[in-house]
């Protein structure tokens, strides 16, 4: 399965990135006093999120969604399911910010 590698020695850094062919920029930052990550996202210069906190298996942005953001689902996962939190040290080590298209829900 397909995932966003997030560079964590880059923190705070911003990405361009392809989904669902479509362009997005990702800023990533990280809470030290709190051991959590966020996550702003823009298209086209348009920001559509600031802030928004990576939570374990919840997809990101699902709660404010419509045509403007990814047509696929960024879900924070760990498949070994050692790890129920996404902290620095699970982060891009044992959980990863999976890209999950409507399709590949299809394959179960």
């Amino acid at each position: 399965m397909k995932y966003i590698d997030i560079e964590k020695n880059l923190i705070p850094y911003r990405f361009d990135i392809s989904l669902a062919d479509e362009m997005f920029t990702l800023e990533v930052h990280f809470n030290e006093e709190r051991d959590f990550f966020t996550v702003d996202l823009e298209r086209d210069g348009e920001i559509l999120v600031v802030g928004e906190k990576i939570v374990y298996s919840v997809p990101l942005f699902f709660d404010v969604m419509d045509n403007r953001f990814p047509k696929v689902s960024i879900v924070p996962y760990d498949e070994s399911e050692n790890s129920i939190a996404v902290t620095w040290e699970t982060l891009s080590e044992s959980v990863f910010l999976y890209v999950v298209a409507e399709d590949d829900d299809d394959d179960t």
